[in-house]
């Protein structure tokens, strides 16, 4: 089965903003075996939306497409299938009341113009919205004589993600010529670039393996995903848990979770493994660390293993992140204090941050060298540092 994607708004044709819908439905299509031959991103007009899905169904099997489902007049996915379809748009009543409920759930009064959200393509299904007002379109249609199911989901990457899990991934499971049961597993990890981990993992991450392992980087965690197919779901785990194996064998310590595990979830239950407590003082990551680790503490029956951070505006003074270590570490009663900053120059005009900790055998520094924007160099900063404490706990755990 050949698919392709289709993302549709000006702000993406214009460069205003990043297309990260169709990268997401692309990496999920594979998992279920169905190749994706083409990405196309057509502007806010109905030509350029009739052209691109006129020429999609005609190459493609399968169209998978976000955005133009919204209530204004520049959203026009609707009349634009309903042209490549050849039929006319009709008002769905099981829509409307899912629209008007949305409002009335909220104590709003519902738009006149959200009644478009409710026109459907003669002869589509309706794709349920369960987190907005704009529900998805699922229609057939034949373009030079070939057939091609149509799935147009709303350009919110939160909703566009629940409809799919919701309703299109199993649709789409269903034309699959061969039914097999499909199992995935998360493998997070942190320490290494994404090309450096695939450097690591020699045969894994190829096409046409199963189980099939893709590989995602964000702001420095990268995610090992594992898809397995087989007969059913025992035939599938086994296929996975040797495949984990070896990602583990091969990784070592860089492998710190999985599925939904943070870095940060990481350390708390290492710490508590090692019967350490921890403390944090920062400058220069605007208490990111210490925010971190709280969140990952109260939501872990660990919550006792970090006993708080300060967040500081000045500058270190004498010591640096050692002091800070240090009095984090006097100040809270931990085991354990983790300083980080002040964020000094370095040598090629980037920035460099100096992360240390504390215990009762003496300290340990390290310098980290910041990159990419504000934002993420200080994310970065955050996680290099809160693994700097992992690492150490696992040596004593």
């Amino acid at each position: 089965m050949r698919a392709e994607v289709i993302a549709i708004g000006d702000e993406l044709t214009t460069g205003q903003r990043l297309d990260t819908n169709s990268q997401w439905l692309s990496a999920e299509l594979a998992v279920l075996g169905v190749r994706v031959v083409f990405h196309t991103t057509a502007a806010d007009t109905q030509a350029a939306g009739v052209e691109a899905f006129r020429t999609a169904a005609a190459r493609a099997d399968l169209v998978v497409a976000t955005g133009g489902l919204g209530p204004t007049a520049d959203d026009l996915t609707r009349d634009v299938l309903a042209e490549v379809a050849g039929c006319p748009l009709e008002l769905s009543a099981e829509a409307l009341v899912a629209v008007e409920s949305r409002f009335a759930r909220r104590g709003m009064p519902m738009p006149e113009t959200n009644r478009r959200q409710a026109l459907f393509p003669r002869g589509s299904a309706i794709i349920p919205n369960p987190d907005g007002t704009a529900p998805g379109i699922d229609v057939t249609v034949d373009v030079a004589g070939h057939r091609a199911r149509i799935f147009a989901l709303p350009g919110v990457p939160s909703e566009m993600r629940t409809m799919w899990r919701g309703t299109v991934e199993s649709a789409i499971l269903g034309m699959l010529p061969e039914r097999t049961t499909i199992v995935q597993r998360r493998i997070k990890c942190f320490g290494a670039g994404e090309s450096v981990i695939e450097a690591m993992l020699p045969d894994i991450i190829e096409r046409g393996r199963d189980p099939l392992v893709g590989i995602t980087a964000h702001e420095a965690t990268i995610t090992l995903r594992i898809a397995a197919h087989g007969r059913d779901a025992a035939e599938c785990q086994a296929k996975i848990a040797a495949t984990e194996a070896t990602i583990r064998a091969c990784l070592g310590p860089l492998v710190y979770g999985v599925e939904d595990d943070e870095l940060e979830d990481a350390v708390v239950a290492a710490l508590d493994e090692a019967g350490m407590t921890l403390a944090t003082a920062e400058i220069g990551t605007d208490g990111r660390v210490a925010a971190l680790l709280a969140q990952a503490a109260s939501r872990s029956r660990h919550f006792g293993s970090f006993r708080g951070g300060l967040v500081l505006p000045r500058a270190a003074g004498p010591g640096g992140a050692a002091a800070l270590a240090a009095r984090a570490r006097a100040e809270h009663g931990a085991a354990v204090g983790l300083g980080i900053g002040p964020v000094e120059p370095a040598a090629d005009g980037r920035g460099e941050i100096e992360v240390a900790l504390v215990t009762d055998a003496g300290a340990e520094s390290f310098r980290h060298m910041l990159a990419g924007g504000p934002s993420l160099a200080g994310s970065r900063a955050a996680k290099f540092a809160i693994d700097r404490v992992r690492l150490w706990a696992l040596a004593r755990g």
